[in-house]
């Protein structure tokens, strides 16, 4: 099941990409960060992330320092991870996903495509 979504990502717009996406998951709770250091005070507030959709450049702290932090951390580790990004660099890509992300798509992305990667890594 579903429970909590952390999106982090400084883009209006996407957020709300996200939420239209996950609002068809009930009972889900979704939660924003518009950037990394944000995400990071968010997760030692909340009880569980089941998943997380992370964009690669944002202020403050971009995703990949971000993700770089939460797989040294053992209560944050093995949350799952899909980086949705405009960033086209491959090296970004092969990086983030060598850190542990799961997945990988471009914005703008589709929404089944986006169902379909949440379907593969957490089995709803």
């Amino acid at each position: 099941m579903l429970r909590r979504v952390l999106a982090i990502d400084d883009s209006t717009v996407a957020l709300e990409m996200y939420r239209l996406v996950l609002s068809q998951y009930r009972n889900c709770e979704f939660v924003t960060a518009r950037n990394g250091a944000e995400a990071l005070g968010r997760l030692a507030r909340q009880e569980s992330i089941d998943l997380i959709l992370l964009d690669i450049n944002m202020p403050v702290m971009n995703g990949l320092e971000f993700l770089r932090w939460i797989r040294q951390e053992p209560a944050h580790k093995d949350i799952p991870v899909i980086i949705i990004s405009t960033e086209g660099r491959e090296e970004d890509t092969l990086q983030g996903l060598k850190m542990g992300a799961q997945a990988y798509i471009r914005k703008p992305f589709q929404e089944s495509e986006l169902r379909a990667l949440i379907k593969k890594i957490t089995g709803v």
